[in-house]
């Protein structure tokens, strides 16, 4: 059984979405032949920087706003297995009803993040027969990209190497660190199948849910996401949350870090589109919180922070311990205290201050 009917989720997402700026076909051409260059171009630096020994690089993909959203639907069928199995003694004409219903949904919240969504590194493809396919895949989403350099006012050439620049480093960490793909796939599964199936858990979630739009309409933090999930569920989206919240703060460090070299204009962007992250309206803002993108920014900050002061202290090099195994990588707490996590891994010395040079 479905448990979303994702065919209906790729048509409403394509029918909602809203169309990308108007381009002639040439400055379309344009813009896709420059971001799969800078995609490789960026490849070099973020590697040299990070010192992630990864994957050969390839050119990204390049997408509109309707085929992200159907490569996103591709990612979401693989995530979504296992709860399918767990799902499949839910008489028919329940999951029937119920897999129309969420599949309206993720379409619904898929065309309002298609028109936002800049790039990312798609972790989870649909498995290749015969081997040859890469296991993950760069994507870019062209017409998002020309729209927020247009909005900015910003230098085109620049922005774009920024933006490729963040999400090749998430290409770096998942090609170059062998166990990570795994392990978010693993605590996806884990969070998923944790969920309570029954009728009477069910209600009390779409009652908790009611609860969080009413918060966010009022301004609170409620978002839907936490509202909706069992206390197993909590234990493992804590790990989840921070690993997450590492990947997409190393890829906000680098990207600023090494934009200073390459990036001539790095400051301006990066002024700018924080302004435009916190901006929108009130109605964008209600979305974006019920949805948890006001935490991803908050992630962003979070986990960008993390990297920076374990870097000036210890040093890329003892950074790059968070990467040795799960057991190296920091808990939501160590994110908010790096200290912690340094004592834990790096037993309160950084790498600089060992190989320092003794006075004369």
């Amino acid at each position: 059984m479905q448990v979303i009917d994702w065919d209906l989720a790729v048509a409403t997402g394509v029918r909602l979405v809203r169309p990308g700026p108007q381009v002639s076909r040439e400055e379309a051409r344009q813009a896709v032949a420059e971001l799969r260059r800078l995609s490789r171009e960026a490849e070099g630096h973020v590697r040299e920087f990070t010192r992630i020994d990864s994957a050969p690089p390839e050119a990204a993909t390049v997408v509109d706003r309707p085929g992200w959203i159907r490569a996103n639907v591709d990612g979401f069928r693989v995530v979504f297995e296992p709860l399918t199995q767990k799902m499949s003694s839910v008489p028919a004409i329940v999951g029937a009803v119920g897999s129309r219903i969420t599949g309206v949904e993720v379409g619904a919240v898929l065309a309002f993040l298609a028109s936002r969504v800049l790039g990312q590194y798609e972790l989870f493809l649909p498995p290749d027969p015969e081997g040859n396919a890469p296991a993950g895949r760069l994507t870019l989403v062209a017409p998002n990209i020309v729209h927020t350099e247009r909005e900015m006012g910003v230098n085109a050439r620049d922005f774009r190497l920024w933006v490729c620049l963040h999400e090749e480093t998430h290409r770096v960490q998942f090609t170059g660190v062998p166990w990570l793909r795994e392990y978010v796939r693993t605590q996806m599964t884990d969070f998923l199948l944790a969920s309570d199936m029954d009728l009477t858990t069910l209600l009390e979630r779409l009652r908790a849910a009611s609860d969080a739009v009413a918060d966010a309409i009022r301004g609170g933090d409620g978002n839907l996401i936490e509202a909706i999930q069992t206390p197993e569920q909590k234990a493992v989206l804590d790990r989840v949350t921070a690993v997450m919240t590492l990947v997409e703060g190393h890829g906000d460090y680098v990207m600023d870090a090494v934009g200073p070299s390459v990036v001539p204009s790095v400051a301006e962007i990066r002024s700018r589109f924080q302004r435009r992250r916190e901006g929108g309206s009130r109605t964008d803002q209600l979305i974006r919180r019920l949805l948890g993108i006001e935490l991803k920014m908050k992630q962003y900050a979070e986990g960008s922070h993390f990297v920076r002061t374990v870097v000036e202290q210890a040093g890329m090099d003892g950074f790059n311990r968070v990467w040795t195994s799960p057991d190296t990588l920091p808990s939501r707490e160590e994110i908010a205290d790096p200290q912690v996590w340094m004592g834990r891994v790096l037993g309160n010395r950084s790498l600089e201050q060992e190989t320092a040079a003794p006075e004369s």
